[in-house]
């Protein structure tokens, strides 16, 4: 009997200081990233601000334990999702910049007698520098190893009930049975270059809409903050950025208590552990606020499982 597949995607995150570099190099030789059209002159840049990056980026990932915290939640997610599924699905993971890439994984299915390969996307909203870029990367290695099975893809699942109850979980979590009204929520997004979203990306706008289906789950919930806001956060170099960013934000909303949730991302990583963490959280200090709390992704939580389930189911 033929098996299935599920392949969750990421851009993954260095497994140790030594990847620093690995992750940087690749990151910005991609072509949906640097979309420039000469691919010599997107080595170039890229080289350069990898030489730049690199220093400074070990030194936050030293920061926050000498690695990404990503492909630890995500193996813990394949490992959950895999015991809610039956033996002929088989799940695992990829990584867009660092181990383990398309290629090792694809070598591992094509081992196996597969029918259809199910890639899951693990971005909320669609966006070319993200859900584009991992299926392309891995649909592109997958021909060129001669896979032969039917390759299935969902592009975004922000409004997923299931991924939402995940969000608003986290938010309780970290609410702590606090009364919201003393709060600001802030959904934080990563930032993205405005130039790609005037050529066409989706994200802005389902970035947008995520925020509006969580704004009315909050308060069929009752958890009826004060004010509900949207922001970006890592604008790197010269070139306009979506706005607000997260820095603006906070210094125009209330000055009291600010809760923030990263809403462009389902697992930890560095811009969550450090960026919101650390670095965000030295500027609300600076700012006065008397509470600044950032919430855990939803990493392996049950309800995200159940989301990727029904995503799963969906697809077939």
């Amino acid at each position: 009997m033929k098996k299935e597949a599920i392949v969750l995607l990421n851009m993954g995150g260095p497994n140790n200081l030594d990847e620093v570099e690995m992750f940087l190099t690749n990151m910005f030789n991609d072509k949906n990233i640097l979309t420039m059209k000469s691919g010599l002159l997107r080595k170039f840049i890229a080289t350069m601000i990898t030489f730049s990056r690199t220093e400074k980026s070990q030194e936050i990932y030293r920061q926050i334990g000498g690695k990404s915290p990503l492909v630890g939640h995500t193996k813990n997610l394949v490992q959950k999702l895999q015991e809610r599924l039956t033996e002929n699905i088989i799940v695992d993971f990829a990584m867009r910049y660092t181990p383990p890439f398309a290629q090792e994984v694809i070598e591992k299915l094509n081992k196996e007698d597969l029918s259809k390969i199910y890639l899951i996307p693990l971005y909320p909203q669609y966006s070319t520098t993200t859900t584009k870029s991992s299926l392309e990367d891995f649909e592109e290695q997958y021909h060129l190893h001669g896979g032969d099975a039917i390759l299935v893809e969902i592009k975004h699942f922000f409004e997923n009930n299931s991924y939402n109850k995940a969000v608003l979980e986290r938010i309780k979590e970290k609410m702590a049975g606090d009364d919201c009204r003393d709060f600001d929520i802030i959904f934080s997004a990563h930032g993205l270059p405005q130039k790609i979203v005037d050529a066409g990306d989706m994200y802005e706008r389902q970035v947008t809409r995520h925020v509006e289906i969580l704004r009315g789950m909050l308060k069929e919930e009752g958890l009826n903050f004060h004010e509900t806001h949207l922001a970006y956060q890592s604008k790197v170099g010269p070139l306009k950025w979506l706005e607000p960013s997260l820095e603006t934000k906070l210094k125009s909303v209330r000055n009291r208590g600010v809760i923030i949730f990263p809403i462009a991302f389902t697992i930890d990583n560095s811009e969550t552990d450090y960026e919101l963490e650390i670095e965000y959280r030295e500027i609300a200090e600076e700012l006065g606020f008397k509470e600044y709390r950032v919430c855990r992704c939803p990493n392996e939580s049950a309800f995200f499982v159940d989301a990727l389930c029904e995503i799963y189911e969906k697809m077939k």
